[in-house]
């Protein structure tokens, strides 16, 4: 339970910083979004129409050579022109190459690197913490053993380590059917907001990037709980729990772990942001599972940059303002719960 003494902390630092204000509307908006994505999406994400590809956003107009063929004086001549591709209104945002609405893409696409961000995160938590707390309640060769494997695992870079785990064990993902469909919830409400029906009943979840990103990060935790349980351990309160008999599993769950919350807390936040962008990262190179990634429309984009540059633009920038709102919120904690903390861990 929060205590009232670190909700005044955190009401305080939140009173006087403008930057975690935006941090908790950046975070809560694209929390939002991945939620309500079937809601907030102006198309179904994976329609395609062709007649519609690679069209601008608003305000914005694309030049495109275009070739036509006539007959004069009975031989064929070839005539070619620049035509000016303007926006449409039901695509805010353009289209890419496919022709698929790249807002509704981008708004489906929040809800994988939220979900991987997320999970991921829990993940290396739970594995990183457990084998922390073990390393700094035990010490000596346990706690050697341990880091020292800590260690042989911060030497690989995080993306190399990801790939090759992933090239190891596979790409598999699972489809989780989406809640608001499956209840017939979606299409009455787009209906009455005069918006397109059939949005898609399932999301992919890749299990396997969830796995990896969680295996690849759970060295931050583990050295950021061994260090807090070196120091708690040799606390008053833990040597009368050790004397009154209790066991070393209950002195860990009971009286380590509650009083290492903080940095662990404060490091999961900043965690999330790293592991968005290590998902991004693998999904710009093919290896995520799904296509309704932020970092696989990037990839798609990538070769009309000089041409359609949009189709990586929108995807780039919902990186951009995802991780700066979760950093800016990992920042916002770090300076009200513990000041001390310096920002640790990342790709």
């Amino acid at each position: 339970m929060i205590s009232p003494r670190t909700l005044r902390n955190l009401r305080k630092e939140l009173r006087s910083s403008a930057l975690a204000k935006i941090g908790i509307v950046l975070v809560l908006a694209m929390l939002l979004v991945a939620t309500l994505a079937p809601f907030m999406a102006l198309h179904n994400p994976t329609n395609q129409n062709l007649e519609e590809n690679n069209l601008p956003p608003l305000g914005f107009s694309r030049a495109t050579e275009e070739t036509t063929s006539e007959m004069q004086n009975g031989s064929l001549v070839i005539k070619n022109e620049t035509v000016l591709v303007n926006a449409s209104a039901s695509h805010p945002l353009g289209t890419n190459s496919l022709g698929q609405d790249v807002y509704s893409r981008a708004v489906y696409g929040a809800r994988t690197s939220m979900m991987v961000g997320v999970l991921g995160t829990l993940l290396a938590a739970i594995l990183g913490v457990s084998v922390g707390l073990i390393a700094g309640f035990y010490r000596g060769r346990v706690d050697d053993a341990l880091m020292r494997f800590a260690d042989i695992s911060l030497a690989f870079p995080s993306l190399v380590l990801a790939i090759a785990l992933i090239g190891l064990w596979g790409r598999a993902a699972v489809d989780i059917p989406d809640p608001f469909v499956m209840l017939g919830v979606v299409d009455p409400v787009r209906s009455a907001l005069g918006l397109s029906t059939g949005m898609p009943d399932s999301f992919v979840l890749p299990g396997t990037v969830i796995v990896v990103v969680g295996l690849v990060n759970w060295v931050w935790f583990a050295r950021i709980a061994r260090g807090e349980a070196l120091s708690i351990r040799e606390e008053e309160y833990v040597k009368a729990a050790r004397a009154l008999g209790a066991s070393d599993l209950r002195i860990i769950g009971r009286h380590v772990l509650p009083n290492a919350t903080t940095p662990i807390l404060v490091l999961a936040t900043i965690q999330v942001a790293a592991i968005i962008l290590l998902e991004s990262s693998l999904s710009f190179l093919g290896f995520s599972g799904t296509t309704l990634s932020w970092g696989f429309d990037i990839s798609q984009g990538r070769a009309y940059l000089s041409t359609s540059w949009w189709i990586a633009t929108v995807p780039g920038l919902a990186i951009v303002f995802a991780v700066i709102g979760v950093n800016l919120v990992g920042d916002w904690l770090r300076d009200a719960l513990d000041p001390g903390i310096e920002g640790e861990g990342g790709v």
